[in-house]
C-alpha cells in the first residue's frame, strides 16, 4: 500500500457523538423507560387484546430500534479501540440492560400464546399490522419448543456451567496451541495459503499432531456438547437437531433437500476442479506431495488453498496485482455497482462520501471486517482492514451488500432487521459475484487463472466443504443419540464426511480431525451452522444468473426481494419474486456459474 494513500476511519457522530454525551444517556434512559411501559403493558393486557397488541407493538417497536442501536454502537467503538476499558465495561453495562429486554419478551410470548385466537380480529381491525402475520405465527411456534418458564431459567443457568464452559475450553485449548518453535495454531493454520510448498506440508503435520495430543479433551467437549443439546431438543420437542436449525433459517426440509441435491449433483465437476489443480501443482513443482496430482489423484488437503501464481511483484497496470489505493478501490467499487443499478451505486456514493467506513489498519483494532447497523437513523457503518490487495475489494464490496441490504429495509418496524443467517448473505454474495466476474471478464492469461482460482477455492469451501461438515454433524447427532462417541469415532465419522463430499478430489492425505478445528462444532446456540452459508452462497449467485439473463430490469426486483427478508419465510419470500427455490433448478442456477469457471480454469491450467 502506498505511503500516501488516505485510509478512512468512520465518522459515528450522527449516531452517538460519544459514550459520555447528552444524546447517549437520553437513549439509555429511554431505554429503560420504554421496558417500563413494557412491563406496564403486560401487567395489563385486559379484554380487548387487539387493541392492547396494537399499542404493544407500537411501544416495542421503539424499544427495538434503541436497545439494537445501542448494542451495535457499544461493539462498533469497542471494536476500533479494543484496550479501551470504558468502551468493554460499556458492553457489559448494554448486556446486562439487555437481560431485562429478554424477560419481557419471553412474557409476551406467554400473553401471545394466551390470546392467540384473537389475531384474525387483530388483523382485521388493524391492518396496518398484517406485515406482523408471520413473525407473530412465529413467536408462537417458539412456544412449542418451549420448557416451562423456570426450566427455561434453570437449563440458561446450567448452560454456564455446561456446554457454554464446554465451548470455552476448547476455545482456550486450540488458542494456546504452540508447536516446538512457538508458532501458534493458527499461525500453522494460515500457513496453508503460504506460496512455500514445504511450509504447508510442515505446518499441516503439526496442526494434526497438536490436535492428536489434545483429542481426549477435544473429544470430551464435543461429546458432552452435544449430549446436552440431544437432551434439551428432547425436551423441547425437536424431533431431530436439525429441525430446531431449519426453523431458525426460516427454511423447510424439501428446500434443504433440493439444496443438498443440487450440490451433490455438481460433485463430479468440482473433484474435476480439485484434480485439475493438484495437476497444475505438480508441474510446476509447487507441492511437496508425492501423489497429488498424477495418474489422476486428487489434491493433498494441505494444497486446497496453494496459491498457484508464478509471477512475483506486482503489475502496475494489473487489476488483480497491483496495490490498490482506497480512492481506486472507492471508484471502482461504485462504477460495479452502478452497472447493476443506478440506486445502489448512489447507496455505495453515499456510504463513501459521509464516512461510514472505517478501513485503516492500526493498533488495537479488530481485525477481519464487518457489517453493523443502526435502527434508530436508519445507518450502517462498515469495518474493513485495507491493504490494497485485490481481496480487500472484495471484502469492501461484501460488506457494503450487506449495508444496501439494509438501506431497502427502510421505513420498516425494526423487527424487521433481523433476517435468518440463510438469508443475510445474500446481498453480500451478489455484490461480490458483480465485482469477481467484472474481473474475470478483464483479466487474461495467468491472471485470469488466478481470479479463477481465488473464485473457485472461496465457492469449493463453501459448497464442498461445508457439505462435508454438514454430513459430518448429521451423522454426530445420530451416533450420539445412541451413546458417546470417542476421538476415534468422531475421526471415522469425519473421515467419511470428507470422502462423501470430497471424493477422488483429494488424494489420501486428508484431515480427519476437522472435528476438532470448526469452532461452530462447539456452539450451544446454533447447530448446523454449516448450510446457511451454502444457501448464502448459491441464493446470491441464483439471483446474480437471473440479472444476467433479465437485464438491468432484475434490479427493482432485488430490491424488492431483500426488503421484505425479515417477515416472510425463505419459500414465501422467493415465490413472491417469482421462482421456487424447493426445486433443484433454482439452485442449479447459481452453481451453473461456478461449472462454467471450472471449464475455463481447466483449459488454462493445461496451457
Amino acid at each position: 500500500m502506498k505511503q500516501t494513500d488516505f485510509i478512512p476511519r468512520w465518522n459515528l457522530d450522527s449516531i452517538f457523538s460519544s459514550i459520555g454525551s447528552k444524546e447517549y444517556e437520553n437513549a439509555i434512559a429511554s431505554y429503560k423507560s420504554g421496558m417500563e411501559e413494557l412491563e406496564q403493558l403486560l401487567k395489563n393486557v385486559g379484554a380487548d387484546f387487539p387493541a392492547w397488541l396494537s399499542d404493544y407493538l407500537e411501544a416495542h417497536d421503539k424499544v427495538l430500534s434503541i436497545s439494537s442501536t445501542l448494542g451495535a454502537y457499544a461493539y462498533a467503538i469497542y471494536s476500533t479501540d479494543t484496550t479501551n476499558t470504558d468502551y468493554l465495561n460499556n458492553i457489559s453495562k448494554i448486556d446486562e440492560i439487555a437481560l431485562r429486554f429478554e424477560q419481557i419478551e419471553l412474557s409476551f410470548r406467554k400473553v401471545l400464546l394466551e390470546n392467540a385466537k384473537s389475531l384474525d380480529d387483530f388483523y382485521a381491525r388493524f391492518p396496518k399490522f398484517s406485515d406482523y402475520r408471520y413473525l407473530l405465527s412465529e413467536e408462537l411456534e417458539q412456544t412449542k419448543h418451549q420448557m416451562s418458564f423456570a426450566e427455561e431459567n434453570l437449563a440458561s443457568d446450567l448452560q454456564r456451567t455446561g456446554g457454554n464452559s464446554w465451548d470455552r475450553l476448547h476455545e482456550q485449548i486450540i488458542s494456546n496451541l504452540k508447536d516446538e518453535n512457538g508458532k501458534t495454531f493458527n499461525g500453522l493454520r494460515n500457513d496453508a495459503y503460504s506460496p512455500d510448498a514445504e511450509l504447508r506440508k510442515s505446518s499441516f503435520d503439526k496442526e494434526k499432531a497438536l490436535l492428536k495430543q489434545n483429542e481426549i479433551a477435544f473429544a470430551a467437549c464435543l461429546n458432552n456438547l452435544k449430549g446436552e443439546t440431544c437432551t434439551l431438543n428432547k425436551r423441547r420437542n425437536w424431533k431431530d437437531a436439525i429441525d430446531r436449525s431449519l426453523s431458525s433459517g426460516r427454511l423447510s426440509k424439501e428446500t434443504l433437500k433440493a439444496l443438498i441435491g443440487a450440490i451433490e449433483d455438481s460433485l463430479p465437476s468440482w473433484r474435476e476442479y480439485f484434480k485439475a489443480k493438484a495437476k497444475f501443482l505438480a508441474k510446476h513443482s509447487m507441492t511437496v506431495s508425492k501423489t497429488a496430482g498424477k495418474n489422476g489423484a486428487g489434491l493433498a488437503f494441505y494444497d486446497l488453498f496453494a496459491p498457484i501464481s508464478q509471477n512475483e511483484g506486482a503489475d502496475e497496470k494489473s487489476l488483480l496485482s497491483k496495490e490498490w489505493t482506497f480512492d481506486e478501490a472507492k471508484d471502482y467499487i461504485i462504477e460495479r455497482y452502478s452497472s447493476f443499478s443506478a440506486e445502489m451505486g448512489a447507496f455505495a456514493k453515499n456510504a463513501f462520501e459521509k464516512n461510514w467506513i472505517d478501513a485503516e489498519v492500526r493498533a488495537g483494532k479488530v481485525g477481519g471486517a464487518y457489517d453493523e447497523d443502526f435502527a434508530l437513523n436508519h445507518e450502517s457503518r462498515i469495518l474493513t482492514n485495507f491493504t490494497g490487495a485485490f481481496s480487500d475489494i472484495i471484502t469492501l464490496a461484501h460488506e457494503l451488500g450487506h449495508a444496501y441490504h439494509f438501506s431497502c429495509m427502510k421505513g420498516k418496524p425494526a423487527a424487521f432487521f433481523s433476517y435468518p443467517m440463510t438469508l443475510a448473505e445474500t446481498a453480500s454474495t451478489f455484490a461480490e459475484t458483480i465485482v469477481k466476474q467484472d474481473m474475470v471478464s478483464k483479466c487474461s492469461g495467468d491472471e485470469k487463472l488466478q481470479i479463477l482460482e481465488l473464485d473457485l477455492q472461496d465457492t469449493s469451501q463453501v459448497l464442498v466443504d461445508i457439505l462435508s461438515r454438514f454430513y459430518f454433524e448429521r451423522s454426530v447427532f445420530e451416533k450420539r443419540a445412541q451413546g458417546e462417541l470417542s476421538a476415534e469415532d468422531f475421526c471415522a465419522l469425519m473421515a467419511d464426511a470428507q470422502e462423501r463430499s470430497y471424493g477422488d478430489g483429494l488424494n489420501e492425505e486428508r484431515h480427519e480431525y476437522m472435528w476438532a478445528v470448526k469452532s461452530h462444532y462447539y456452539s450451544t446456540g446454533l447447530d448446523f451452522y454449516n448450510f446457511p452459508y451454502a444457501f448464502g452462497q448459491l441464493f446470491g449467485a441464483g439471483l446474480y444468473s437471473l440479472y444476467k439473463k433479465e437485464g438491468s430490469s432484475f434490479a427493482q426486483r432485488y430490491a424488492q426481494l431483500l426488503s421484505h427478508t425479515g417477515n416472510m419465510s425463505c419459500e414465501e419470500l422467493c415465490r413472491e419474486c417469482g421462482f421456487d427455490i424447493t426445486k433443484k433448478d433454482f439452485w442449479k442456477s447459481g452453481i451453473e456459474l461456478y461449472l462454467g469457471e471450472i471449464k475455463e480454469f481447466k483449459a488454462l491450467a493445461e496451457n
